[in-house]
């Protein structure tokens, strides 16, 4: 397996002003972060739902897709390095109300916890990200999210090591009626097994944010190399919001909203079942 090799180009006159300590910690978040991009080979697969794996309309028709190679994070980016970003940076969560949730479901901010963030908070880290080692860091398009999820395109139902989901073995527990959904919390990243190219947590975690607009039916007009979504947002008229696409489903969702090819249309709104990991290009 292919991992970065990256210097860190910028960070010092990026944190200039910041203490010593918070720069120390930066470099060191930086370097981890960088470390943890895994390569994926790019290649031709049929992206969607081949019938059967999810119940909805929008992951139809099956479409034939091709990528170049990329690099992706093995890991959901967490809570703890998400709050050391707005330390070192000065920047203010989208969310107003930011620190009320945290107030409120303080088990929610752990910072082992995948990190709570709107899609521009996971934007914006990425893109962080990128400005300290001089690449093109960015959310992996829906395409690239389901390849890599898919062990690299196979015909795997769940981004486990052979596309199976046992929970508390592959994949966490999911909730019951027995058991509150608001209590329910995800798993540290890399809780449970990687799938084949080493990636963690894609099924079942934290709903993972990606790069593409949502269109229900962009399926049905993908272009085949490299697709990267809409070109226009679809908004929501009484947020005038954009619609984002969270992929993998979530830890209060049910084991069939959580395959590989289950799609999720939302505003970038922050919400406590929302997380990310960042990817780049290889060039």
């Amino acid at each position: 397996m292919r991992y970065l090799v990256f210097s860190l180009l910028v960070v010092t006159s990026a944190l200039s002003g910041c203490s010593l300590y918070y720069e120390s910690q930066a470099k060191d978040m930086v370097q981890r972060q960088m470390d943890a991009m895994v390569f994926v080979e790019g290649g031709e697969f049929m992206m969607g739902n081949p019938g059967g794996w999810d119940g909805s309309k929008d992951s139809w028709p099956p479409h034939k897709v091709v990528l170049d190679d990329f690099y992706i994070q093995k890991y959901e980016v967490t809570q703890g390095d998400f709050e050391l970003f707005m330390a070192v940076t000065g920047y203010e969560h989208s969310n107003s109300s930011y620190e009320s949730l945290k107030d409120h479901s303080p088990d929610r901010f752990q910072s082992s916890f995948p990190a709570v963030v709107s899609w521009k908070d996971a934007s914006n880290f990425c893109e962080w990200l990128g400005s300290q080692t001089g690449r093109a860091v960015e959310l992996p398009t829906e395409a690239q999210w389901e390849y890599a999820a898919r062990s690299g395109g196979k015909p795997f139902r769940y981004a486990t090591e052979n596309g199976d989901a046992k929970e508390g073995v592959t994949m966490a527990a999911r909730p019951s009626q027995y058991r509150r959904q608001k209590k329910s919390l995800p798993q540290p990243p890399g809780s449970y097994p990687p799938n084949l190219l080493g990636l963690y947590d894609m099924s079942g975690n934290a709903a993972e944010w990606v790069r593409d607009y949502y269109h229900a039916d962009y399926y049905e007009r993908s272009p085949v190399n490299n697709p990267k979504g809409p070109e226009s947002p679809m908004i929501e008229s009484w947020s005038n919001e954009p619609f984002r696409v969270l992929r993998g489903g979530d830890f209060k969702d049910f084991s069939g909203n959580t395959t590989v090819t289950r799609r999720k249309a939302i505003q970038r709104v922050t919400n406590e079942t929302t997380g990310f990991r960042c990817s780049l290009a290889d060039n």
